[in-house]
């Protein structure tokens, strides 16, 4: 058997049937028909290639019904990514699963086919609410998340008759309350909107018989926990529960001991790691200069899809009146934003009407863009694992990206962090062609004192008052009475004034009728 580097991974005993060969005698590259990249193949001396290529998976190869093969076929899936090859069996035998897998990889597909495909006996095109329980749930940390997982589930179950729903905050619950006592099979939810509809009795979680958390660490990051397990306590304590996510910190294994049973564990790349397909850079520049180098990158590189991330919601803003100075179509997403401006901006984002997203980490997961050309954190952020989801969002679907962090002096601990946790050193480079010290030179220069402005008739330079910068001109003809000096009263007039208010008060009171009594009688 042979030893073959693929994607700077060691895999052994690998049986390939090359198509092409070309190369030395210690080290062979090749192309095979079933996989269309090109392997370094690195034998040792006295070995040789040898055996036939292994057969490439198809979803047909699960035991997926025919109707769910269609509508994979419509969304133009051809064949299924490590983290759907491992999951897919699993959680078809009904097993707990605890799912890592890179951003990007297609876990979403990894736990919703089997669960489609398990509730198939059940799905019934009946109007009745009551034949149309919940029967799965998915929660989600974020609204974006929930948003984009409930689009991949209505595609898949489209030709299975089974209903789905999503319910999230942000928006009215009215239409939400309607679709859920319509009777629905597949929820989707965020924590805190699903315990409100529990709360005004507009769902019931009795027949829940399969539950998915997805994103599980963010979850917990967003201070979830007391919400799930309120949740987890309403459901049958029979019942199948998934986990996948694309980092496991210890806080989230001890998560999954309260409520696995007895899980299998998948994880298709080392944990913590970023995809090979995103190429990593960091720019070190000024803080005062991040947002002028935003635009150099942009501008420079004519980017039209690029995502940027900041930690605060005041940074994105401000990024964004920049950007749209500066000519380049730009809008923010973050947490001050309604969710119907939020989905507008991400649809907009999606048809290409704006070349710069400016978001907070509540798009880090679940903005799922076809081949989005860029990342770049204007901030890096507090938490390691953030940066992963961050960069994720590129290179999916093992499509190339790229991913831009700028680096200022006072982020050498979070850069820190970051080397640490993906195990690479990230190399700290100058941009080219971008000069921060610049924008001073840029700036209109101070408007200088016109010959003559500000001297006398004779040429002499105006002496200012000490108490006023500027001296202010009386406009009109001025009134001679405010510049008579202060004249004390004579003592004649304080006496009349005297003699006039003892004779006010010792003239008689006039008498008043009162009300709806008229005048009393003498």
């Amino acid at each position: 058997m042979a030893q073959v580097a693929y994607n700077g991974r060691l895999f052994k005993k690998l049986n390939i049937h090359p198509t092409f060969i070309f190369g030395s005698q210690r080290t062979v590259f090749l192309k095979t028909a079933a996989y269309p990249c090109i392997i370094d193949f690195i034998m040792s001396d006295n070995q040789k290639m040898v055996d036939k290529a292994a057969p490439v998976p198809r979803f047909e190869d699960f035991g997926l019904a025919e109707k769910i093969l269609r509508a994979l076929n419509d969304q133009g899936y051809t064949s299924p990514t490590p983290i759907q090859q491992k999951a897919i069996p699993v959680v078809l035998q009904g097993r707990d699963v605890m799912g890592a897998a890179q951003t990007g990889t297609g876990k979403t597909a990894g736990f919703s086919l089997p669960v489609i495909q398990a509730l198939l006996p059940v799905a019934n095109t009946s109007m009745s609410p009551a034949r149309h329980p919940v029967r799965a749930l998915i929660l989600t940390p974020t609204r974006e998340l929930a948003d984009q997982v409930a689009d991949n589930v209505r595609n898949y179950a489209r030709y299975t008759g089974l209903r789905s729903a999503v319910v999230f905050g942000g928006v009215d619950m009215a239409a939400q309350t309607a679709a859920l006592r319509a009777g629905v099979e597949i929820l989707i939810a965020t924590p805190g909107r699903l315990l409100d509809h529990v709360q005004q009795k507009s769902v019931n979680l009795s027949q829940t018989s399969i539950l998915i958390l997805d994103e599980a660490d963010r979850m917990l990051d967003m201070g979830f926990l007391p919400d799930l397990q309120r949740i987890i306590n309403l459901l049958p304590k029979k019942r199948q529960n998934l986990m996948f996510s694309a980092t496991f910190s210890p806080e989230i294994k001890k998560l999954a001991a309260t409520f696995l049973n007895d899980p299998v564990t998948i994880e298709v790349a080392r944990s913590n790691a970023a995809a090979d397909t995103v190429s990593q850079t960091v720019y070190q520049v000024d803080e005062a200069d991040k947002s002028e180098a935003i635009a150099h990158i942009i501008q420079s590189q004519n980017l039209k899809q690029v995502l940027v991330f900041t930690n605060t919601r005041i940074g994105a803003s401000r990024l964004t009146r920049l950007l749209e100075k500066k000519g380049i179509r730009s809008t923010a997403i973050h947490g001050d934003k309604t969710q119907p401006e939020r989905m507008a901006a991400l649809e907009a984002f999606k048809k290409g009407e704006i070349d710069a997203l400016v978001a907070t980490d509540v798009a880090a997961r679940g903005l799922d863009i076809v081949e989005l050309p860029c990342v770049i954190n204007y901030d890096l952020p507090f938490t390691a694992e953030d940066y992963v989801h961050r960069i994720g969002r590129t290179g999916r679907a093992g499509a190339s990206g790229d991913a831009i962090s700028l680096y200022s002096p006072k982020d050498e601990r979070c850069l820190a962090d970051i080397e640490k946790l993906i195990k690479r050193k990230l190399p700290r480079t100058a941009l080219a062609g971008f000069d921060g010290k610049k924008r001073l030179s840029d700036r209109p220069a101070p408007r200088q004192r016109e010959s003559g402005q500000g001297l006398t008739s004779s040429g002499k330079r105006m002496e200012r008052s000490p108490y006023k910068s500027v001296a202010l001109e009386r406009k009109g003809k001025p009134d001679p009475w405010f510049d008579k000096p202060y004249e004390p009263a004579s003592s004649s007039d304080v006496t009349e004034e005297k003699t006039a208010g003892s004779v006010a008060a010792k003239s008689p009171k006039k008498k008043v009728a009162a009300l709806l009594g008229g005048m009393p009688k003498k």
